[in-house]
């Protein structure tokens, strides 16, 4: 019988990989909670029209990348393509604008979007996403891009750039559009289909086209940065203050749009050159009128999310991650030592030392090839003579010394060369 394959683009995380993703949860959890963020989890399942309301119709992700199907009464729903409509929902459900300490969230987990898979970009992908509420000040823009550089540098990732733009506010943009339109329109030859059609429904997804031949169509198109009113163009000039401020180096690119459409004025993206055209880490920006447009109150928002495998893949090209190994190996000889050294074994995880045994009743050899083959850097060994003696040996993997030590005693010695 044929085995079962994982879905195309929906991958396993295995041993020896899970350790990237767990050292990369909790820095982020650290700094996070760090900047008052509080942790919520949305289901990965939502009403399709909480997305097309929110994201925008005329997206590519509502378009063409989204897991929508209909339940057994008929009612369309969808796998979640990003988090921040889903946090949304949740707080203006649980009227979470009514308690003055809930306005920072910080969500981590699974995202849904069917486009074909390449290098760091999956059909299941996974996000760090952060969220604030209530505040349209400056400062805060600059303060989340601040703890996402923080974050960045925590991890140890080198090589990566901060791209800041502004897209205005909703006014700006109504008279940018015409504008580009028209530019578009005169173009439209030179444009894929994908830009032909975005040239009716949403013209400024043109500018984030990766085909060749649009970006060379759209090099001399006019830029929304020109066009923004005074008001954002104050606020702009104020974030990009506050950056030099926190001494967070930045570059403004006019042409970054973001791919949704609730993003105006602050938008940012970490940009790398080193995972092909498909350059950004994470980016987010300001969402002001999403939770009014949720049905909400008319509260302003700004947010990112963090691509974690583009992270990752990033991560491992510049160092290896040590997998997690026990401390400790229990080499017991003997039902009576076994069964000692299987009491020993939960005694020393209780102090919270990893250690593990054999459960085959294997020869001395064996077991000590196995504690090699782990990585282990103590084993213990216990015999009936050493039962006898109510003694165990405590043999170093590194320097291969060997030392007799009390039975009763042994946890604590190790508890003292681990600190636990």
């Amino acid at each position: 019988m044929e085995s079962i394959q994982a879905i195309k683009g929906m991958n396993d995380i295995l041993p020896g990989q899970i350790e990237w993703w767990q050292r990369v949860e909790r820095e982020a959890r650290r700094i996070l909670e760090d900047f008052g963020y509080r942790e919520i989890r949305t289901p990965v399942v939502e009403k399709l029209e909480l997305f097309s309301r929110g994201i925008g119709e005329s997206t590519d992700v509502v378009e063409k990348e989204m897991y929508a199907f209909p339940d057994r009464k008929g009612e369309w729903l969808a796998l979640r393509p990003e988090a921040t409509a889903s946090v949304v929902r949740a707080y203006i459900q649980h009227n979470l604008q009514a308690d003055a300490v809930a306005q920072k969230f910080y969500a981590i987990g699974p995202m849904f979007r069917h486009e074909r898979p390449q290098k760091g970009r999956y059909r299941q992908f996974h996000q760090i996403d952060a969220e604030v509420f209530g505040t349209d000040d400056p400062m805060l823009d600059a303060e989340i891009m601040y703890m996402l550089r923080l974050y960045l540098e925590r991890l140890g990732l080198s090589g990566v750039v901060l791209h800041v733009n502004s897209l205005g506010c909703p006014e700006c943009r109504k008279s940018y559009r015409a504008v580009l339109q028209e530019f578009l329109e005169q173009r439209s030859e030179g444009l894929c289909p994908d830009c032909q059609r975005r040239t009716r429904t949403n013209p400024l997804r043109t500018l984030d086209c990766k085909v060749d031949r649009c970006r060379e169509a759209l090099r001399d198109a006019p830029l929304l940065l020109d066009s923004i009113c005074t008001d954002c163009a104050d606020h702009f000039d104020r974030v990009k203050s506050y950056l030099e401020l926190l001494r967070t180096p930045y570059e403004v690119d006019p042409r970054m749009v973001r791919g949704l459409d609730y993003y105006m004025r602050t938008t940012f993206e970490i940009i790398t050159d080193r995972l092909g055209t498909q350059n950004a880490v994470g980016g987010g920006g300001r969402y002001n009128g999403l939770v009014r447009d949720l049905g909400g109150p008319d509260v302003p928002g700004i947010g990112f999310a963090i691509g974690m495998e583009r992270l990752i893949l990033l991560l491992q090209q510049e160092r290896e991650e040590t997998p997690r190994r026990p401390v400790a190996f229990v080499a017991a000889l003997g039902d009576l030592a076994r069964q000692r050294g299987f009491l020993l074994v939960q005694e020393l995880r209780e102090k919270g030392i990893e250690a593990e045994m054999d459960y085959e009743g294997r020869s001395l050899k064996s077991q000590m090839r196995r504690a090699d083959r782990l990585g282990t850097r103590h084993v213990l060994i216990l015999g009936e003579e050493e039962l006898k003696r109510d003694e165990i040996q405590l043999r170093d993997m590194a320097d291969k010394s060997q030392a007799v030590v009390p039975l009763d005693s042994v946890t604590d010695t190790l508890s003292k060369i681990y600190g636990r």
